[in-house]
């Protein structure tokens, strides 16, 4: 089902997509290719934060559930080098770093529908050569499918005219118990070491053991309050898609995250302040949802031994996420 959802400043008309497969139902938006709502057959509420209106994602959003991009996470500054060509980004956060593809990032843009089926979803969004400082028309196509079984499936390919980044990410966030308040969910992340971050959260150069620390998420361990906004580490490269970590509420319904992608930025939500309740009915404060974003290292273009980002003409960037929801008994301690 497709149905109007509001109007955009410049006259853009926002639409919102309804999907329903394999026990579980979403609701997408056009605007920013946004997961709005996601529901699991038997159990009452939201698995990801979203809010009720347009008006409250243009004021309020803290990219929940967009595809944000063309490059995810933070760069050093907004300053790197693109094929041997210096760039300067757009600097969105604290007027001095690049985040999530800039101010107008691919999470604040107007989608095309380009297919609709019952339970899949293809979008489609051009970002110019020059947008947000980035070299080269991209040409980004992004497809959510309800695969059966409980499975949310999300492929994203791009190709560009000129050598760019490209760093493409989901950004819901979850609550599997829909109480506002995410510790005491269970995370588990197969990953041996994660980055180490300075005070304005940018890596600061090789990557750390988890042992012994408290990043060790390599056994089921629940959320504490410990603050997280942290990559950890999968691989040195884009892969095959494997199974990389689970996260399991309160009340028994769990989410396995599958995914291509070498990072997983894991953001717990510490910073979260939003004045207009969530899907449910919840304050969207701090700990009120936790993000798990597939993608490339964070200011990889600055750290030449980190999985890289560049997209050149003639290739096609192609990522693939899979979220799988069910029910079980969780044994983290």
């Amino acid at each position: 089902m497709i149905e109007p959802f509001g109007t955009l400043p410049d006259g853009g008309r926002v639409e919102r997509i309804t999907l329903q497969g394999g026990g579980l139902s979403a609701r997408f938006l056009t605007w920013g290719a946004v997961l709005q709502d996601l529901r699991l057959a038997g159990h009452a509420p939201p698995l990801v934060l979203g809010l009720e209106s347009l008006d409250d994602y243009l004021a309020h959003s803290r990219h929940f559930g967009a595809t944000v991009g063309r490059c995810a996470n933070r760069i050093r500054d907004g300053r790197c080098t693109i094929a041997g060509r210096p760039a300067q980004l757009d600097r969105n956060e604290g007027v001095r770093h690049h985040l999530h593809g800039g101010t107008d990032n691919a999470g604040r843009k107007l989608w095309r529908v380009v297919a609709h089926a019952p339970d899949a979803l293809r979008l489609a969004l051009t970002l110019p050569d020059g947008h947000m400082g980035y070299p080269g028309t991209l040409q980004i196509e992004a497809a959510f499918t309800l695969a059966g079984d409980g499975v949310l499936d999300i492929e994203y390919t791009a190709r560009t005219d000129g050598p760019t980044l490209c760093n493409l990410a989901h950004h819901s966030y979850f609550d599997l118990d829909g109480a506002g308040d995410v510790r005491g969910h269970a995370l588990r992340i197969a990953a041996d070491a994660y980055l180490p971050v300075d005070d304005d959260k940018l890596p600061l150069g090789a990557p750390a053991p988890v042992a012994g620390t408290g990043f060790d998420f390599r056994a089921p361990r629940r959320l504490r309050g410990e603050p997280l906004d942290h990559n950890f580490c999968l691989a040195d490269r884009r892969g095959a898609l494997r199974e990389v970590a689970m996260l399991e509420g309160r009340d028994g319904v769990k989410m396995a995250l599958h995914t291509t992608e070498p990072g997983l930025q894991v953001y717990d939500g510490h910073n979260l302040d939003v004045p207009v309740p969530g899907l449910a009915g919840q304050r969207i404060g701090p700990h009120a949802g936790i993000a798990l974003e597939p993608q490339v290292w964070p200011d990889s273009p600055n750290h030449p031994d980190y999985p890289q980002a560049l997209l050149r003409p003639g290739e096609t960037y192609r990522q693939h996420t899979r979220l799988v929801f069910g029910r079980a008994q969780s044994r983290a301690v």
